[in-house]
């Protein structure tokens, strides 16, 4: 007897051991606890401007489209099949019988189409559940949705728009249940119904969002039970997290651990180019920015190639413009490039008449999906720039506050910190958002008002073009054009990183930077 209470004592004392040492709960076969690099700002996929937060609801809702696995190739999502008519004006989609949303209620074309005109209509009595910021570029060019049988919608346009099909594979786009929306109203950011591979148990703010899974999935039950999303925002804690057993699974792993994690047996590390590019935005209605020669010499100040090599430790390379060049067939190798010359930055300060720099504030993300390191960055920039006499003052805002803060565009500051991922694997909707001048802030997300009219012409001449070939000839001019104006300080183009414990199994990495665990278990 005495044998037995010692026995049960030690396993009490290893159950109390194990509880604390993983708080996170990430002991469990069968659930994955990822640690995330932000709270997630909704849970309204319409609503979302940032990466993280999709990488939350990739897993919640499908889309009508979608990619193989790690690549951009598009098969069908909840559409079986679709075809688009000969003038580009017509996109047809064949639902998937017999789907249904979480709580239960069909996946139908009226579905479909509430989905999207909530979305683009103002009239629409549930467009009051937004905002929708991104949905006019990348849906804009939708004149209706139209219900053809009950298995059947069709988009019909305003003019050709040849990004719309990849676009359909965007988190904004993906399909929402009509019946939750009327239940929670603007409450259903905090309730989400798709009908992906998990459905939604609780959202405690700043702590964790929780998944369970839907065995009812119409392409195969996922193979985990419960998937966990913990906010880390401190690039160290989420290393720590992983190395202590508080997450299984962490993402945007900070470069001077990368080295640690692959040397370590117990750890896996997944990396891969992706089609992302990390900037500074400068206000070019404001002094001293308004000025060409003032742009371009902050361009020559900073030392991107030391920030990839010492800050970032090999996990990006140099910017060239506005198109990464993982989007291979848009990307220019012929545009202006700004190697590290602080000598020239500063003739070109003189020549815009300021030879004693001038004074800035510069807005940067504490933490922020695809934001790389932020703070150690902009120091590494502050450094850069006052070496020619630009003093910037830094100011850090949380992530969810700086999305809204920098939405609203720079205003009286003269520098803001971003980045972007092309996740459609095609530069129309990120550029419509960040350069075309019609996208200047509140009308988009050209927070530093960049207006050229050339510019803007070449990149709706891009969206209504169908061959390939001539968009990515008229993309490689717009990029010509923008890297000599110089509207931002072009940083890096980002390797997607993540980690986890060796007991995860079966993820993949995907190019547009969502997360998706259908495959994924642990074991």
């Amino acid at each position: 007897m005495r044998r037995m209470l010692g026995v049960a004592v030690a396993i009490c004392a290893l159950l109390w051991a194990a509880w604390w040492v993983h708080p996170g709960g990430a002991t469990t076969p069968g659930t994955l606890v990822v640690g995330l690099v932000a709270e997630p700002t909704s849970l309204d996929p319409g609503q979302l401007t940032d990466i993280n937060s999709m990488r939350v609801l990739s897993n919640v809702y499908d889309t009508l489209v979608q990619f193989t696995p790690g690549t951009f190739d598009l098969i069908p999502g909840l559409a079986a099949s679709w075809s688009i008519s000969p003038d580009g004006l017509a996109y047809t989609f064949k639902l998937r019988r017999g789907v249904r949303f979480h709580d239960g209620t069909p996946v139908d074309a009226a579905a479909v189409k509430f989905t999207y005109d909530r979305l683009l209509d103002p009239r629409h009595p549930y467009h009051n559940t937004g905002p929708f910021p991104f949905a006019p570029f990348y849906y804009g060019a939708i004149k209706e949705a139209r219900v053809v049988d009950p298995y059947t919608v069709r988009f019909v346009l305003k003019q050709p728009f040849s990004p719309l099909l990849h676009n359909f594979t965007l988190n904004t786009g993906r399909i929402v249940s009509p019946a939750a929306i009327k239940k929670w109203g603007k409450e259903f950011a905090s309730h989400p119904v798709g009908t992906g591979p998990f459905t939604f148990v609780s959202w405690e703010k700043n702590v964790r969002v929780v998944l369970q899974k839907n065995t009812g999935y119409w392409n195969g039950a996922p193979a985990l039970d419960r998937l966990v999303f913990r906010p880390l925002p401190d690039d160290q804690t989420r290393v720590t997290e992983l190395l202590s057993g508080g997450v299984d699974f962490i993402v945007d792993v900070s470069p001077d651990n990368i080295a640690q994690l692959k040397r370590d047996k117990r750890f896996q590390v997944y990396e891969q180019p992706g089609p992302h590019i990390w900037w500074v935005t400068l206000n070019t209605k404001k002094k001293p920015f308004d000025d060409v020669r003032v742009r371009q010499a902050v361009n020559y100040a900073v030392n991107k190639e030391a920030i990839c090599r010492d800050v970032l430790k090999g996990t990006c390379t140099p910017a060239a413009g506005p198109v990464p060049p993982a989007i291979t067939w848009a990307f220019s190798e012929q545009v202006k490039r700004y190697r590290y010359d602080p000598a020239k930055a500063k003739a070109l300060l003189r020549e815009a008449g300021y030879p004693n720099g001038f004074s800035a504030t510069f807005w940067v993300p504490e933490s922020g999906s695809g934001m790389q390191s932020p703070k150690i960055m902009a120091e590494a920039i502050q450094a850069d720039l006052a070496a020619v006499g630009i003093k910037a003052a830094i100011q850090t805002y949380e992530w969810g506050a700086y999305l809204g803060q920098y939405g609203k565009g720079l205003g009286t500051a003269d520098m803001g910190a971003m980045s972007f991922m092309l996740d459609p694997g095609d530069p129309a909707p990120m550029l419509s958002l960040v350069i075309d001048g019609q996208a200047a802030s509140p009308h988009g997300f050209n927070s530093g008002y960049y207006n050229n009219a050339k510019v803007n012409r070449l990149l709706r001449d891009a969206t209504l073009t169908v061959d390939q070939a001539k968009r990515g000839a008229l993309y490689r001019q717009a990029s010509a054009i923008v890297a000599d104006d110089a509207p931002w300080i072009f940083i890096d183009n980002a390797m997607q990183t993540a980690a986890a414990v060796r007991r995860v199994k079966g993820f993949v990495l995907s190019p547009t930077f969502y997360l998706f665990f259908r495959s994924t278990s642990v074991q």
